[in-house]
C-alpha cells in the first residue's frame, strides 16, 4: 500500500485536533459564563468559555487555511473559480475613486486608486521623509515641531496612523481635508488635499493614544479624537500608580480650520473607535475596560461594556454654563457615569450597555442606527439614535443584535440596506440586512444574507463612500492582518493582504453576491482606509503662488542672489529649472546661519526639482511654482556641491551649484 501524501497526513492530524477541541466544548447552563456573569442576549447560547474554545478551534482552522493543501490561485475565496468582475484599469486610464490608507507604523497615508488598487502616492505625516523632502524644509519642519518636537529626546520619533477621515459638507465629501490620528500619541494631523501635503499636527493635551477619530457629519464643525489609554492627569510622577481614579480617558473635539482643541469630555473606562450621526447632534465611541483595571484579567472581568453617546448640544450648553474645568489649556467636562453632568435629566454622555469589548463604531448612511461590532461577542449591537434621549433605560435604545459570526470587528455599508462586518476569527466578511436585523430576535442569524472567505483575519473594511449619506455600493476593501501563503515568501515578516471585493450585485447565493476579485500585498500595517469619487477631489497639478505670497518669495532667474543680513547671517535666493540653478555658486563664511530659498520656476506639471547638500543634511523637494526654504549653520569650511535629486532632463547629472564656505578670519 503506498504511503499517504505528507500534506494529506498533516491535514488529517489537524482535523483530528479540531474535532477534539470542538467536542470538548460543554453546553452552557442557563446562559451563564464560567465566571458567574451572564451574556444577556436572547437567542444567544454561547458562554465565554465556549467562545474562547471555539475561537481556539477556529484558529486551528485558520492555520489550516494558511497551509498549501488546496492551492491558492485566483477565484473568490469560495471555490467558485476565476473572477468575471472587471476591476482592471488599462494603461493610460484613470481610477474611479481615490482611496486613502493609513500607513500604520510608517506614520504616513497612502493614496491608492480604486478599483485598480495601484498605489499612487505616499503622504508622510508623523515622520520625516526624504523622498519628498517632508520635514527637511522650514515649512514642514514647523508642522512636525508643532506636533510634538519630532526628533527631540522628549518628542516623537515615529507615528502609527490608523483612521483616515475626510471633510464633509452636506453629508458628502467636499475634497478639502483628510485627517489622520496617531495611535502612538495623542496627535491628530490634517492633510490639505489641494496639495496632498500634511499642513497641521496637533498634540492633544490630556491624551496619550489617539485611537479612533471622526468628523462631525453632515458638515465638519468638529473633528473628534478618541483617547484610548487611561493616563494620569497630570502625569508628572506624583500620582499613586494604583489610584485608578487619577487615570483619565478623554473624548476631544478640534476645530477643523485652526486645529485647536475646543473641548474635551472625560469618560469612564477606555475609549476605542468613533463615528457621528448625520444631523450634527451626536458623536459616538465604543469603549472597553468599564472596570478601569490595569491588567487584562481585571479589564475583562465583567460581561458588559458601553457604547458612549455624546450629546453635542448638551455638551455645548454645559460649556456655556461654565461647567468645564480648564486643564492643560483645554476646557474639560466631567462625563463619567457618576458625574452630575451625566446623571441629571439632560446628560452630556449616555452609556449604552453592550456585550464585552465592543470595537467598531459605525453609523449607517440614513443616520437611523449606530452599531457597535462585538469583537468578543458574535453580534453587532444596533442602537436607534432617536431613541437615546427618549428611553429611561439606555438599553431600551438597542433595537437589533444580529449574530454575524466569530470576532466581528468593523462594519461598513452599501447604501442598499446592507451592512458588511469583518469576522476576525472566522476570516470572513458577513453581509447582513439592516431592517431584518431590527425585526429579528436578538441573537438571530437570519439577517445574514451571505459570507465570503478572506485571507486572513480581517480587521477594518470599507465600502466605497460608505461614510457618506449616499454610498456608491460597488466596491469593498478588506484589510487583512495576515497573508500567510497568498504570496511568494519574503522572509519572516510577511506583507498584509488588502483584498478588493465586488459588492455591486445582490444575489441569493452563499456570498450574497460578494465576489473577491483581487489580492494586493501591502507593507505592514495599514489599519483603515476611506474612499472618495475622483470627481470630489481636485488637487492642484502645480503650486498656486497665492498660497504662500507674503510668506515666501517667488525667486526668478534674474532675482537669484546672495544677501548678507548680519555679521553671521546670510540669505541665499535661487531659482531652479531643468539643467540649472539660478546661482551657479554662492559663498558664505564659516559659522554663518544660512537660509536658502529655492523656487521651481517650471510651469509644466510633474517636473519636480530637488536641492541636496548632503554634508549639511539638506534635502529639498520643490514642485512646479513652489518655493521652499531651509536654514542651517555653515560650520565647516570647504566646497560643497548642491545637486538636483530628481531626474529631470538629459543634463540632470551636470545640473548643480557650489556652496563655498570660507574660513572666518
Amino acid at each position: 500500500m503506498p504511503e499517504p501524501d505528507p500534506a494529506e497526513k498533516l491535514l488529517r492530524e489537524h482535523e483530528a485536533q479540531l474535532d477534539e477541541l470542538i467536542a470538548d466544548v460543554e453546553p452552557p447552563e442557563d446562559d451563564a459564563t464560567d465566571d458567574g456573569v451572564t451574556l444577556d442576549l436572547p437567542g444567544l447560547t454561547l458562554g465565554r468559555r465556549d467562545l474562547m474554545k471555539t475561537g481556539a478551534a477556529v484558529g486551528v482552522a485558520t492555520s489550516l487555511a494558511g497551509c498549501s493543501f488546496g492551492g491558492t490561485g485566483g477565484g473568490n475565496g469560495n471555490g467558485n473559480g476565476a473572477s468575471t468582475t472587471d476591476h482592471k484599469v488599462p494603461p493610460g486610464e484613470h481610477d474611479d475613486y481615490y482611496g486613502f490608507w493609513s500607513g500604520g507604523h510608517s506614520g504616513e497615508v497612502r493614496v491608492v486608486g480604486i478599483p485598480s488598487m495601484r498605489e499612487l502616492r505616499r503622504i508622510p505625516v508623523f515622520q520625516k521623509d526624504g523622498a519628498v523632502g517632508y520635514g527637511h524644509d522650514e515649512q514642514t519642519k514647523e508642522v512636525l515641531r508643532e506636533g510634538g518636537d519630532v526628533g527631540s529626546v522628549a518628542g516623537h520619533e515615529w507615528g502609527d496612523t490608523h483612521h483616515p477621515i475626510l471633510s464633509e459638507s452636506g453629508g458628502d465629501y467636499d475634497g478639502r481635508y483628510l485627517w489622520i490620528n496617531d495611535k502612538v500619541s495623542g496627535r491628530l494631523a490634517r492633510i490639505n488635499l489641494k496639495y496632498f501635503e500634511t499642513d497641521a499636527i496637533t498634540d492633544i493635551p490630556n491624551m496619550q493614544a489617539c485611537h479612533g477619530c471622526s468628523v462631525q457629519s453632515p458638515d465638519t464643525k468638529y473633528v473628534y479624537g478618541v483617547g484610548e489609554f487611561r493616563v494620569p492627569v497630570p502625569n508628572d510622577g506624583t500620582t499613586d500608580p494604583d489610584d485608578a481614579d487619577s487615570y483619565w480617558s478623554v473624548f476631544a473635539a478640534l476645530d477643523p480650520e485652526s486645529m485647536e482643541v475646543v473641548w474635551q469630555v472625560r469618560v469612564s473606562g477606555n475609549l476605542d473607535n468613533a463615528d457621528s450621526d448625520k444631523e450634527g447632534n451626536w458623536a459616538f465611541a465604543t469603549g472597553y475596560n468599564k472596570e478601569e483595571a490595569f491588567e487584562i484579567d481585571g479589564m475583562t472581568h465583567d460581561d458588559r461594556d458601553n457604547l458612549k453617546a455624546f450629546d453635542i448640544e448638551a455638551i455645548e450648553a454645559a460649556l456655556d454654563a461654565g461647567e468645564a474645568e480648564e486643564i492643560n489649556g483645554v476646557p474639560v467636562l466631567d462625563g463619567r457615569q457618576d458625574s452630575p453632568l451625566t446623571s441629571g435629566s439632560d446628560p452630556i454622555v449616555h452609556y449604552i450597555p453592550t456585550p464585552k469589548g465592543p470595537h467598531g463604531c459605525d453609523v449607517e448612511p440614513s443616520g437611523t442606527y449606530v452599531t457597535a461590532s462585538g469583537k468578543l461577542s458574535p453580534t453587532v449591537t444596533m442602537v436607534e439614535i432617536d431613541k437615546i434621549k427618549e428611553v429611561d433605560d439606555p438599553e431600551d435604545a438597542i433595537v437589533g443584535q444580529p449574530r454575524v459570526g466569530m470576532g466581528p470587528l468593523h462594519t461598513t455599508w452599501d447604501g442598499r440596506g446592507h451592512g458588511y462586518t469583518t469576522l476576525f476569527i472566522d476570516s470572513q466578511i458577513a453581509k447582513w440586512d439592516i431592517e431584518q436585523a431590527v425585526e429579528a430576535e436578538k441573537g438571530s442569524e437570519e439577517p445574514v444574507v451571505g459570507t465570503i472567505d478572506v485571507h486572513y483575519n480581517p480587521g477594518h473594511l470599507q465600502a466605497v463612500e460608505a461614510e457618506t449619506t449616499d454610498p456608491a455600493g460597488d466596491w469593498l476593501v478588506t484589510l487583512n492582518k495576515l497573508s500567510k501563503d497568498r504570496f511568494i515568501s519574503v522572509g519572516p515578516i510577511h506583507p498584509d493582504n488588502d483584498q478588493l471585493i465586488a459588492i455591486g450585485e445582490d444575489a441569493e447565493t452563499e456570498t450574497g453576491g460578494m465576489e473577491l476579485v483581487a489580492d494586493h500585498p501591502v507593507h505592514p500595517e495599514p489599519h483603515d482606509c476611506v474612499f472618495a469619487s475622483r470627481d470630489k477631489i481636485s488637487p492642484n497639478n502645480i503650486w498656486d503662488r497665492e498660497d504662500y505670497e507674503g510668506e515666501k518669495e517667488y525667486v526668478t532667474e534674474d532675482n537669484s542672489r546672495v544677501e548678507r543680513t548680519g555679521d553671521r547671517s546670510v540669505e541665499v535666493y535661487t531659482s531652479v529649472k531643468r539643467s540649472e540653478y539660478g546661482l551657479r555658486d554662492f559663498t558664505v563664511k564659516e559659522g554663518d546661519e544660512v537660509t536658502i530659498t529655492v523656487t521651481n520656476i517650471e510651469s509644466s506639471r510633474d517636473i519636480i526639482h530637488g536641492l541636496a547638500i548632503p554634508q549639511y543634511a539638506i534635502n529639498l523637494s520643490i514642485a512646479p511654482q513652489d518655493t521652499r526654504k531651509v536654514t542651517f549653520t555653515a560650520d565647516e569650511p570647504g566646497i560643497y556641491w548642491a545637486y538636483c535629486t530628481y531626474f529631470c532632463s538629459a543634463l540632470h547629472l551636470e545640473m548643480r551649484s557650489r556652496m563655498i564656505v570660507e574660513p572666518r578670519d
